[in-house]
């Protein structure tokens, strides 16, 4: 898809003009188109100019310039402005967490001019005594090099996914293929993927393999053969293609889904019932037998299981499970009744609250919780006292009007450096909902950062604590913490932890989810929405919470709204009666 290609762009347009010193709103409008573009789940380049232009933050100019994009791949504002910034500083800006005045620094203090020069530079101690510059700042900077050349071998899944089901669509219109499917790590939902399997069955599949290499995403052809062929993506992201026959497609689907730890595991089990199973089938040994392989089911079958959702498949107690009968039910995206973790205009989202209420009930939605930031987040236009509660108002009265939906009062609430909120009790009391999140202060020490997620889950008015590790994706690490500590505490005061959807945060990970739902800790799953159309990102969230073993019931939103507001408003009782006691 284009977006991630036009959202770079417009992000080092922004970079750019920072370093000229140029218009500070220029560069927001900037950052906040690449904000909106990169989040649409709809390819732009299929998009219509009317509805390019109606994306939050694009008018006519830069509608202009992804028009401009779609038909010549380049814009030339991004290559005048690149003539004007020396090579070096563009490619410092690469890395992860490096603003723009920082590498401007390095560039012209030390004349490094790439992350070669930067890591050798930080490793021969050249960057001590510079302004701005300690030991945690170069560790940091370690990390983001790191983090760049790891990111050219795997990608999060929030950019992959929708590249494989565009190929998968345009395959299903321009060849003859019957049954087609994403296969590998895809198909298990994990957070980053390396590269595309898609498998498929057909009775000409030359003409398939034809039609594949010819897909408008193919940059370059890499291996073309009468049943499998593999491709670059524009986006430099190999896909491999795989045609199979009809009797084989289940056994072929299960070995290319994987993971290789869970096939492996079947296999032994296979070779102790006399068995032999590969991605052509299920065959009885001695003489090699086939006795099964077309569907998926069969594989499980033959070894007494139960069919095991993808998600699980990775070795990680799985299997035992099945055995014993105790593989969960797992959560489906059809049992989010709501999001508890919405922004609007009022802070740095896109849109007005009727807009963004009447995108939830597009989706289906019972209930929606508004978050918006709160002042200590000045960037992000965050609501003090006063403000808030004219929020407060606007939505008790909008309440009056809707039948079938609610508007929770909310806010995401921002954790200070010393652990303390940055608005006054008063006003959080008459809130349904409060999600507290660190926004700054990354590189303290575990103590810190831990010390002031303890605190957060201490006060009285917490329910929820957002995007628990703060992490970016490919961008930006975790912060470290001990989230041994933190969810022990969590359980221990009834408090809920995010699962954040949005494709870049997937925070918590299902790690962490999985080590929550044994300390028996609440979960939310909510899309962090800033534009309307990120509410459907509630899909990457449900697939973490998959992969963590989640159940219907370990997930709070996806109660029926009298039964949350109860829940939500007993765990801040709970706290207040604690608090009450210690006191």
């Amino acid at each position: 898809m284009k977006n991630q290609q036009i959202a770079r762009i417009f992000d080092e347009i922004a970079e750019f003009l920072e370093l000229r010193g140029e218009n500070v709103f220029r560069i927001r409008a900037y950052r906040r188109a690449a904000q909106n573009i990169d989040g649409l789940p709809k390819d732009v380049g299929s998009m219509s100019d009317d509805e390019i232009e109606a994306v939050p933050g694009i008018g006519k100019d830069l509608a202009g310039k992804i028009h401009e994009y779609l038909t010549t791949g380049r814009i030339s504002k991004h290559e005048e402005l690149m003539k004007t910034i020396p090579g070096g500083v563009i490619d410092l800006l690469r890395i992860p967490g490096m603003g723009p005045k920082k590498a401007m620094m390095l560039y012209e203090k030390l004349g490094v001019k790439g992350t070669e020069e930067l890591e050798k530079a930080i490793r021969e101690g050249r960057l001590a005594g510079l302004p701005g510059i300690q030991k945690k700042t170069e560790e940091n900077i370690l990390r983001g090099i790191s983090a760049l050349e790891g990111g050219k071998e795997r990608r999060s899944l929030g950019r992959v996914l929708p590249l494989a089901e565009e190929i998968v669509r345009q395959m299903q219109e321009n060849a003859p293929v019957e049954q087609i499917i994403v296969a590998g790590s895809i198909r298990r939902m994990k957070e980053t993927v390396r590269d595309i399997d898609i498998l498929t069955t057909s009775k000409r599949p030359e003409e398939v393999m034809e039609a594949f290499v010819k897909l408008p995403h193919v940059s370059r052809v890499l291996a073309q053969g009468p049943t499998k062929s593999s491709v670059l993506t524009e986006e430099g992201v190999q896909v491999d293609l795989r045609v199979v026959e009809d009797g084989s497609f289940g056994a072929a689907l299960a070995y290319f889904t994987g993971s290789k730890e869970h096939n492996i595991r079947l296999r032994e089990m296979a070779v102790r019932k006399r068995l032999k199973i590969n991605e052509y089938g299920i065959f009885e040994e001695p003489g090699e037998k086939k006795i099964g392989g077309r569907k998926e089911t069969d594989v499980y079958r033959a070894l007494g299981l139960p069919y095991i959702p993808p998600e699980l498949r990775e070795d990680a107690g799985e299997i035992d499970a099945a055995l014993g009968g105790k593989l969960p039910r797992l959560l489906e995206l059809s049992d989010i009744r709501g999001d508890l973790h919405v922004h609007t205009r009022a802070s740095d989202g896109s849109h007005d609250l009727d807009t963004v209420v009447k995108a939830a009930i597009g989706h289906g939605y019972e209930y929606i919780a508004i978050t918006d930031h709160t002042k200590g987040l000045g960037v992000a236009h965050g609501l003090d006292e006063e403000r808030l509660t004219e929020e407060i108002r606007l939505i008790d009265e909008a309440n009056t009007k809707l039948k079938g939906f609610r508007i929770l009062k909310g806010t995401e609430i921002d954790i200070r450096s010393d652990g303390r909120l940055d608005l006054a009790d008063y006003v959080l009391t008459g809130l349904d909902i409060v999600v507290a999140s660190i926004h700054s202060g990354f590189n303290q020490s575990s103590e810190q950062i831990t010390r002031r997620l303890l605190s957060a889950i201490r006060h009285p008015c917490v329910s929820v604590i957002g995007h628990p590790t703060g992490r970016l994706i490919g961008e930006r690490g975790a912060y470290a913490v001990d989230m041994d500590a933190v969810l022990r505490e969590a359980a221990k005061h009834g408090v809920a932890m995010e699962i954040n959807a949005y494709p870049l945060r997937l925070d918590l990970n299902d790690r962490h989810v999985r080590l929550a739902k044994e300390y028996a800790v609440p979960l939310v799953i909510s899309t962090d929405t800033h534009v309307r159309n990120q509410f459907d990102f509630m899909t990457y969230g449900v697939s973490v919470a998959r992969r963590g073993w989640l159940e219907k019931k370990d997930v709070l939103n996806t109660l029926p709204y009298e039964k949350l507001i109860k829940k939500l408003r007993s765990c801040r009782t709970g706290k207040a009666r604690h608090r009450e006691k210690k006191g």
